[in-house]
């Protein structure tokens, strides 16, 4: 009797050093089926990340040491492709964006973030196994080019 390979789940980085918040986003991702890897800092993450394959990033913003836009531009130096979600308190008062922040996804931390937050960790992890690695690349020039060239 053949049996079907169960799926591989998306392996998940995830970068605070707010322990509690930490915590209750792991649980939320391991309870939708994801394996979540934590880091409490910039620094922490960056070692995981040479070390292991990580699918999607989801990384604070404020944090000591390293902020998460500085973590950001350490990780695409290592793997341009990989999606990566910003999460802040401080969205809207510090102009934070996919663009100033290299980020994929901006999300402000609110009553409504755990919704979005699951919605757009689906969106992009779909959108990233859609595509060879080569392909990945090429989309990710083309994004980056014509944003700015807008």
């Amino acid at each position: 009797m053949r049996s079907t390979p169960l799926p591989v789940p998306a392996q998940i980085l995830l970068v605070d050093d707010n322990e509690l918040g930490l915590a209750a986003r792991k649980a939320l991702l391991e309870e939708q089926g994801y394996a979540v890897t934590i880091a409490s800092s910039g620094e922490a993450a960056l070692e995981l990340f040479r070390s292991q394959a990580f699918d999607l990033v989801i990384t604070d913003f404020r944090m000591p040491g390293m902020n998460g836009i500085e973590l950001i531009r350490q990780l695409r130096c290592q793997k341009r492709d990989v999606p990566i979600i910003l999460l802040s308190g401080f969205v809207q008062p510090l102009g934070l964006n996919e663009q100033v922040t290299g980020a994929d996804v901006v999300l402000a931390k609110s009553a409504s973030e755990v919704a979005q937050l699951l919605r757009t960790v689906a969106k992009l992890l779909r959108r990233s196994r859609r595509k060879p690695a080569r392909a990945q690349g090429a989309f990710s020039r083309a994004r980056r080019s014509h944003a700015s060239s807008a």
